[in-house]
């Protein structure tokens, strides 16, 4: 599919703005959930623009650049893990998007969000896109600002929580990940609410009952 044809279908029908709405960091265990709003011009054509998930990391840090240089307007919102354990991941992805569109310099005449959800309390027009990412231009532009802003936090991270490799796996559940949940338990910027987490601190508990838990400094 021609993403770029999607949101020219949009268009054609008299709108002047359409935004592209999506999100990196749901499903892992550590970090935050980033997510940005895109509005592109109706008659751009960038080549390669696609899912974040699809393509490399060199192709995404170089359609991120370009995406910021054409985009109309876009805004990247951030929310910590702390907040995702109070008010649980779902609703703490509702309120990075609608952070990142009201941010927006631009009041879009539509919203497309990627997935099967509309944004609750964001009172503008909206169209809920499964596979969003990989049907529309804007969509796909949010989800490269998004996976490339949080993977540089997670980048970050890394060199303050060494034992972790959030480099690597960007907090994902991966083996390495887990193993280390194991030895260390959770550091400030995993997520509590998640069981893997939980299980984890239950597990590094009973160890220390027996003396065998190690310090993580």
């Amino acid at each position: 599919m021609d993403l770029f044809l999607f949101d020219k279908n949009y268009y054609d029908k008299g709108l002047h703005s359409v935004a592209g709405i999506d999100e990196a960091g749901r499903g892992p265990l550590a970090g935050p959930v980033v997510a940005a709003a895109a509005i592109l011009p109706k008659d751009i054509s960038i080549p390669y623009l696609n899912d974040s998930k699809k393509l490399t990391e060199k192709k995404r840090n170089e359609l991120f650049e370009i995406i910021k240089e054409k985009a109309l307007a876009y805004a990247v919102s951030i929310v910590g893990n702390n907040k995702i354990d109070e008010v649980n991941i779902l609703q703490a992805t509702f309120i990075a998007m609608k952070n990142s569109v009201l941010s927006l310099k631009i009041i879009p005449d539509l919203c497309l969000v990627d997935g099967n959800h509309k944004i609750p309390s964001l009172e503008l027009n909206q169209e809920a896109v499964v596979d969003g990412d990989a049907k529309s231009a804007a969509i796909a532009a949010a989800s490269i600002l998004a996976k490339v802003t949080r993977d540089k936090i997670m980048r970050d991270y890394a060199e303050k929580f060494p034992h972790y490799g959030f480099d690597k796996h960007k907090g994902y559940g991966t083996k390495i990940h887990m193993e280390a949940l194991k030895k260390y338990g959770a550091c400030e910027i995993h997520r509590q609410s998640f069981a893997p987490v939980r299980q984890s601190s239950k597990f590094r508990v009973q160890m220390s009952c027996f003396g065998k838990a190690e310090t993580y400094k």
